[in-house]
């Protein structure tokens, strides 16, 4: 049969209605949840303010939008194709002619665009809110000690500060494992911010609770450079600490994160996390599509074999059992045992070559 537009564009309006539907009811559902363990972890704290929580849930939105979609997708991908089901309009689009593969094209379009939304738009907007949600969550639900670490062209930059002083260090190259910094440069500066020496070292290590470096060259604003073979630096960071202290992928936008990961390799650190992540989100499009194949595969065997709650479990189960094997090969790929690639890429590719086979089974097989 010709393709036809009118039929494709009712299917499309059809099944936007139901994806995005089911997108706002769980999205108001997790909120809910969210607003309520915030306001039970600011329980006794002296800033945890209603509004504050409110607020502090709000910047935590997009960041869960962006995980759900691709379910939300599925599970109205469920209902919409078995709403059309149930109504018996695919039975009378197939008697037309209409092929599973031609009514199915608007829903895949529109999985596709909301999978290209989600990574253009929804990421970048998700990522400046949630990092504004965890410096909140610092302040406000942890009291964390104000320290701070950032990398880019000129090296490792990493701040610490306490009550009575505060340490910066420049460091132009780093091993991670080793807790070892290379040609390295402290700042260091009283309660009141005013300046109070600079070390320069060829490198510096971090163990016990101090820095210590070598081949030192200490200068202050009274004194001549004085010379050292090795000096202490007392710290309350330590090596899981200043990892952590990274930026983690989810605060970064998408299109920022290549560049990132450069400057983080050439810093001497591990880049896995983030690009496993960029690789997982430019997967985003295909998973969508994927779950449209998965839904339609459960949804349209309604007519044929009967015993609708069954096979709605069954696709349920299919999309919590994906996001715990996801969950499986995304730490193998974090864990480097196989690539980070492969890592993001294998459920989408899994996923949408299992759609693309159980349907070809049921219409042609």
């Amino acid at each position: 049969m010709r393709y036809s537009w009118t039929l494709s564009g009712y299917i499309g309006r059809q099944f936007a209605v139901w994806v995005l539907g089911s997108f706002a009811a769980i999205m108001a559902i997790v909120f809910l949840l969210d607003f309520i363990e915030l306001l039970r972890r600011g329980a006794g704290k002296d800033n945890a303010y209603f509004f504050i929580l409110l607020q502090m849930a709000l910047l935590k939105l997009p960041n869960m939008a962006r995980q759900i979609l691709p379910f939300a997708v599925l599970f109205g991908s469920m209902l919409a194709f078995s709403r059309l089901t149930r109504t018996n309009e695919l039975v009378v689009a197939r008697a037309a002619g209409v092929s599973v593969w031609q009514f199915m094209m608007p829903a895949i379009m529109v999985a596709l665009t909301l999978g290209v939304i989600k990574v253009a738009v929804l990421n970048p907007i998700s990522s400046v809110m949630i990092e504004r949600f965890h410096a909140l969550e610092d302040s406000v639900l942890r009291n964390r000690a104000d320290s701070f670490l950032s990398v880019g062209s000129g090296g490792l930059w990493l701040r610490e500060r306490s009550d009575d002083r505060q340490v910066v260090l420049n460091a132009r190259s780093a091993h991670e494992k080793e807790a070892r910094l290379g040609d390295v440069m402290v700042l260091t500066f009283d309660g009141e911010d005013r300046f109070q020496r600079r070390i320069d070292a060829r490198e510096a290590i971090l163990a016990n609770g101090q820095w210590t470096l070598h081949d030192v060259v200490v200068t202050t604003a009274q004194n001549r450079p004085e010379r050292l073979d090795e000096i202490s630096l007392p710290t309350n960071l330590t090596v899981d600490n200043i990892q952590d202290s990274f930026a983690s992928p989810e605060t970064m936008s998408f299109w920022e994160l290549p560049g990132f990961i450069e400057v983080l390799e050439n810093a001497g650190f591990s880049a896995i996390k983030h690009r496993l992540y960029w690789h997982a989100e430019l997967a985003s499009p295909l998973l969508m599509t994927a779950m449209v194949l998965i839904a339609a595969t459960f949804s349209l065997r309604l007519t044929r074999r009967g015993n609708a709650l069954s096979w709605a479990s069954y696709g349920l189960f299919f999309g919590f059992l994906l996001y715990f094997l996801s969950d499986i090969v995304f730490a193998l790929g974090l864990s480097a045992r196989i690539p980070e690639v492969l890592a993001a890429w294998t459920p989408a590719t899994v996923t949408m070559l299992l759609g693309m086979t159980s349907l070809l089974h049921l219409e042609d097989g």
